[in-house]
């Protein structure tokens, strides 16, 4: 069975309180409530990002949060229910930079694998500079601008996948 589709830690339904078992439901096993028929989905948790770029470098900062503490990444997080992805990525660059950005275009949407923790889905977005003064805040402990050909250890494949992607254009 699987552990991705039917989380063996959904012990009880969230609607009764009935002990849930795992069954089939469509082509993939599921917890299943048998006594009110609730059927748990395992919905992917949805992370947004943003490139800023200025004078040709790329804002990074470093994680002090699992998973991958201690690499670099760029500045990031989970959407929010009802939250407009750009908005949340302006949001988490002020957080973890204390910059200004505005959102320009968006890069691409990626999916990290599961193993990989943090958001399944990932989209990453490109923003300029409006102004702020650099430092480190929220769940990072440096932040830098980095020319694309000397970056440090990079987390996340999506973001790995974004800077290749960069490099091209």
């Amino acid at each position: 069975m699987s552990a991705i589709s039917a989380p063996e830690a959904v012990k009880y339904c969230s609607r009764c309180a009935t002990p849930m078992e795992t069954r089939p439901v469509g082509d993939k096993p599921r917890r299943v409530c048998p006594g009110c028929g609730f059927i748990h989905f395992t919905d992917p948790q949805v992370g947004v990002g943003v490139f800023v770029v200025h004078e040709g470098k790329i804002l990074l900062v470093r994680r002090t949060m699992h998973p991958e503490i201690g690499k670099w990444s760029i500045p990031a997080g989970f959407v929010d229910h009802g939250e407009d992805p750009a908005e949340t990525a302006v949001r988490e660059a002020l957080e973890e930079t204390n910059l200004q950005v505005a959102i320009e275009e968006l890069i691409g949407v990626y999916q990290n694998p599961p193993t990989q923790g943090g958001a399944s889905i990932f989209i990453m977005y490109k923003a300029r500079l409006l102004g702020g003064r650099l430092q480190a805040g929220d769940d990072a402990d440096a932040a830098a601008f980095f020319a694309l050909d000397d970056l440090s250890e990079i987390a996340f494949a999506s973001t790995r996948a974004a800077i290749d992607q960069l490099k091209k254009n």
